[in-house]
């Protein structure tokens, strides 16, 4: 998905450390494993969310992930003690 967006907006989310950038040559990148997060971030602040609530956002996500992956990780662990 493309999107037209200023360069002020990616400066903004680098500033609030909600993505990463490459800076070579005076030229800014974003590298390819941050456009994902790019992209909901683009869409979230396109419905009207400020840089504060997109923070807020991407912290519960990232907590949220956090929590699926130590359920996962005890699941696993539940597994090996159900099959001894």
């Amino acid at each position: 998905m493309f999107h037209n967006v200023e360069i002020h907006f990616v400066e903004m989310l680098q500033e609030a450390d909600l993505i990463k950038v490459t800076i070579v040559n005076k030229d800014t990148f974003i590298p390819k494993a941050e456009l994902q997060k790019l992209e909901k971030l683009i869409s979230l602040y396109q419905l009207g969310i400020n840089i504060e609530g997109l923070e807020a956002i991407i912290h519960l996500l990232d907590r949220f992930e956090k929590t699926q992956e130590d359920l996962r990780h005890l699941k696993n662990k539940l597994r090996l003690y159900e099959n001894e």
